[in-house]
């Protein structure tokens, strides 16, 4: 009898409870769509919204801690990555296939870095106050955890493909993981007032945390009086005059994760080296004598078997890089295909009055926020590519002789999601065209780009732009010319594209300008390097 007693009363209580309960942690219809956009298309539906929901719970509710749980979501997804494909490695016998494990491992990593920075940004945003900056890093940052897992494949071609589909496999889930959390971040935007706070005008609000003070107003007037004037934290000469003979010595013995900014200087003299600046290698300054004076050199290219991530003379995706009066060459020439002389993951960085040359594929801006300023530009084929959120500004861009067949195009922009930042704007530059060119062709399908305000030569093909292949990207990229002038900006015989647009509006073309692209007011003023906010004029 007691027993009969105790079981009806388990039953009562659960029938009671457990309704409650479920009440209590059970999303309302507006989470649940949030939850179904976060695991959209995923391998494991049920799993990644077990995961989420648990983590919801333990949130303080609303749906902000469904963008968190979905960002540590990719969190162990990445790390999984990447220990599934390091042990690939062992597999391998093939020197351009072991070559492209490695870079998907590198690259992976920097997925891992750009989640944890957001995830650790999702704890700074304060729902009180205006998050723009916060809220514009955040985006950055997840671009580039996209970006990565496309290069990581791209690495591959050349190969027999047998690793190929192995790796693809495993990094498609994070692909669409963190494809799902942009898009949830930016429904979330759109809905959530705090998350993008405006004033009166219109204009965004910043909320400026403090940065790093790369150059003081005394090393400022020093850089602009002879180099061997500026302060330099490690010297780098040829004639054993300085601290160090090798650039990427002096970079390996910089400190790690520095909250300062390390100035290296770099005395004239042609550097033949391949230099490879980790992430853990923050705010460094690389201070040369001129362009054509201090010069990096270096020749590695597809068509000698390497990948095109890892043929760049110099690469960086320490954060916060500043580099100022350098040559960074690649000297492959046209035969030997992809060489790229500077490859940039590096956010907020800046390149001023540098000189960036190779043939094709010369720039590979790969992703993250990057500004050029009175910078020299050589190439041929996809002069400019990747994936990154650039402006290059008042600077100039030379054409060269391409092979038989090739056809010389300035820009190939990798954004290949609606949902990232990404593209590039060219302000106020001057394209020297002497031989026919285009100023683009769409790389991926949300291909960006915009010319503005820049002359244009009188080799610049009527047309404008060039498709990729058949109509590829021709519906979603968007491409836009903007007040530019000289014997090649004429636009009566532009393609007709749906993408391509004449832009006449200032307040569109405004969005390609520093203070809005990149972000540029938050952290170029601390840079000391000149640049333009805004339009010209």
């Amino acid at each position: 009898m007691a027993s009969r007693i105790i079981t009806t009363i388990q039953i009562l209580i659960a029938l009671l409870v457990i309704p409650l309960i479920k009440a209590q942690w059970q999303p309302n219809s507006f989470e649940a769509s949030l939850l179904h956009q976060a695991c959209f298309n995923t391998e494991n539906r049920t799993a990644c919204l077990s995961r989420i929901s648990t983590a919801h719970r333990q949130g303080a509710g609303g749906p902000i801690p469904i963008l968190h749980a979905a960002i540590n979501g990719a969190l162990e997804e990445a790390t999984e990555t990447i220990e599934h494909v390091s042990d690939m490695s062992a597999v391998s016998n093939d020197v351009r296939e072991e070559m492209a494990v490695r870079d998907c491992v590198e690259l992976l990593g920097y997925s891992l870095d750009e989640l944890k920075w957001s995830l650790e940004m999702m704890e700074e945003i304060d729902p009180a106050v205006g998050n723009s900056h916060r809220e514009e890093s955040l985006r950055s940052w997840l671009s580039a955890a996209l970006s990565n897992q496309e290069t990581c494949m791209e690495g591959f071609d050349g190969t027999d493909g047998r690793l190929h589909v192995h790796v693809e496999r495993k990094v498609r889930q994070l692909t669409q993981l963190v494809s799902n959390i942009l898009a949830l971040h930016k429904r979330l935007r759109s809905i959530i007032p705090h998350m993008v706070h405006e004033n009166n005008t219109g204009s965004a609000t910043f909320d400026l945390p403090p940065l790093p003070t790369w150059l003081t107003r005394d090393d400022e007037e020093l850089m602009h009086k002879r180099r061997r004037s500026v302060h330099a934290d490690a010297v780098v000469a040829l004639d054993g005059t300085g601290h160090f003979r090798s650039i990427g010595e002096a970079i390996n013995n910089s400190p790690s994760h520095s909250s300062r900014r390390y100035v290296i200087y770099v005395k004239q003299g042609e550097y033949k080296e391949n230099v490879d600046v980790k992430r853990k290698r923050r705010n460094i300054a690389l201070i040369g004598d001129g362009m054509g004076k201090t010069v990096i050199s270096g020749s590695r290219s597809f068509a000698s078997g390497w990948t095109t991530f890892r043929s760049a003379t110099f690469a960086v995706s320490g954060p916060g890089f500043i580099a100022r009066d350098i040559t960074f060459r690649n000297t492959a020439g046209p035969q030997g295909r992809q060489a790229v002389a500077l490859r940039v993951d590096s956010d907020r960085s800046v390149f001023y009055r540098c000189s960036i040359e190779g043939y094709q594929d010369t720039l590979y801006a790969h992703s993250l926020r990057q500004f050029y300023r009175d910078c020299n530009i050589y190439g041929t084929v996809d002069i400019i590519f990747g994936n990154g959120l650039i402006v290059v500004q008042h600077s100039n861009i030379y054409n060269r002789i391409p092979l038989p067949g090739q056809q010389v195009t300035i820009t190939a922009q990798g954004r290949k999601d609606p949902n990232q930042d990404t593209g590039f704007s060219m302000q106020d530059c001057f394209v020297d065209a002497t031989y026919p060119t285009y100023l683009g062709r769409p790389w991926k399908p949300y291909s960006r780009t915009v010319f503005m305000q820049s002359y244009l030569g009188p080799q610049v093909k009527p047309a404008g732009w060039l498709e990729w292949y058949g109509n590829f990207g021709l519906d979603t990229l968007f491409y836009g010319e903007y007040m530019n002038h000289g014997p090649g900006s004429g636009l009566g015989g532009r393609v007709k594209w749906p993408g391509y647009h004449i832009i006449k509006d200032p307040a569109m073309a405004a969005m390609f300008t520093v203070r809005r692209f990149i972000d540029g007011l938050s952290w170029l003023p601390n840079t000391g390097v000149i640049f333009t906010a805004d339009l010209d004029g």
